[in-house]
């Protein structure tokens, strides 16, 4: 017997029951819905945070001041100094104020103030929408000027150009020079459209800020961001005297690390899903040993007018085949699905449909159903015509 006329056989055996046959295939159903949504879900976080780290900047280490006091305090004119290396593109040293009370007109809230340098614009990845950054000239006059975050400007000028208003920054009067585009969070949460950026040694002095606590470093490659990592723990070390008194923040690391436990989670959650796979194969099992029961009779009708072994033994195995495969491709179909309409249900995740994944699920699928088929196969097709006819 053809191998098609198998198939459309085990076809029209299957269709024949279809509330049995949904419940068979459930299982299966499920296992492979799962494995295509949980991966598109795993591909897409993962997709998310490479792009967060990337508005940040992958070559890009984050130097952190430890404790108080003179011993951990970060020298301006030394940090700067750094650039003249070949592993150092760009340095940004900061110093921020948070919850500093904004006011303009009747409007009043609290916003994050960063107090920094020109080179902070270069170094976040942000652009100007109006107005102009921080210069030389501002750092070097401590001259009492603003750049505002979206947010920041649109709680208190709406959709009006902010540049050149004075704003009350803690009872300080301050002049907007300028717009940033919204721009979103970064990995660590912390968004430039929610803040206010003052120059550093303004900041140092009308807010009695102390030392520099945090300076980002930007490296021209990423090779070169391991050199800068290793001349920077070098020079800490000696000033600090103590490596506990500093943090260095590779993002390069971060975004491996974070893209590595995100991978395993997934992995893990796929092969919880498989277990879905498998009990849906101990019931495709189950179902076909129920079945040969029922066709017993049949089974020695047609051995008995010449029926092979090999053509029973194939006829019930195609049957299970096709029961865990039309499973399988429900469910890579659901599994499609859920995925297209996850990021509509929930607009702060999304996914990346992995063809690969989603063609191995179906296919594991149908293996499945060729496993757990063959002993109810072979136990059919080692059945006596005289024994199966004399069955009731």
């Amino acid at each position: 017997m053809k191998i098609m006329e198998l198939v459309f056989m085990a076809m029209r055996t299957v269709l024949a029951n279809p509330l049995r046959t949904i419940l068979t295939m459930l299982g299966v159903i499920i296992g492979v819905g799962s494995v295509v949504t949980l991966v598109a879900l795993g591909n897409g976080t993962s997709d998310q945070i490479a792009k967060q780290y990337e508005n940040l900047g992958t070559n890009l280490l984050v130097v952190t001041a430890n404790g108080n006091g003179r011993a951990t305090q970060l020298d301006y004119s030394e940090l700067m100094r750094f650039e003249q290396f070949p592993e150092f593109k760009t340095v940004a040293p900061t110093m921020s104020k948070p919850n500093s009370n904004i006011k303009y007109d009747r409007t009043q809230s609290t916003y994050s103030l960063i107090g920094t340098n020109d080179r902070y614009l270069e170094i976040t990845k942000s652009k100007i929408a109006k107005g102009r950054f921080l210069s030389e000239a501002d750092l070097e006059f401590r001259t009492n000027v603003v750049i505002l975050g979206s947010e920041v400007s649109k709680k208190f000028f709406g959709l009006l150009d902010p540049v050149g208003e004075d704003v009350n920054i803690d009872g300080i009067v301050f002049t907007v020079i300028g717009l940033l585009e919204p721009k979103g969070s970064n990995i660590t949460g912390t968004s430039v459209d929610s803040a206010v950026i003052v120059p550093l040694e303004t900041a140092r002095r009308q807010f009695k800020l102390g030392s520099i606590r945090t300076t980002y470093i930007e490296a021209p490659t990423k090779d070169d961001i391991y050199k800068a990592q290793t001349t920077m723990t070098q020079y800490l070390t000696y000033k600090f005297k103590s490596a506990d008194n500093f943090t260095l923040t590779n993002q390069d690391e971060l975004l491996t690390a974070k893209t590595a436990a995100t991978d395993t989670l997934t992995n893990q959650l796929v092969a919880v899903a498989c277990i879905s796979l498998l009990v849906g194969g101990i019931g495709i099992m189950n179902i076909m040993l129920v079945t040969v029961s029922e066709r017993t009779r049949e089974i020695g009708i047609r051995k008995s007018i010449g029926a092979k072994r090999r053509n029973i033994l194939f006829q019930f195995l195609v049957e299970a085949t096709v029961i865990s495969g039309m499973g399988g491709l429900i469910g890579l179909l659901l599994g499609i699905g859920f995925s297209i309409a996850w990021p509509h249900l929930y607009p702060a995740q999304t996914t990346k449909i992995s063809l690969d994944i989603s063609i191995y699920a179906f296919l594991f699928s149908a293996f499945v159903g060729v496993v757990f088929g063959l002993y109810p196969a072979n136990k059919a097709s080692k059945l006596r015509p005289i024994d199966a006819l004399r069955f009731d």
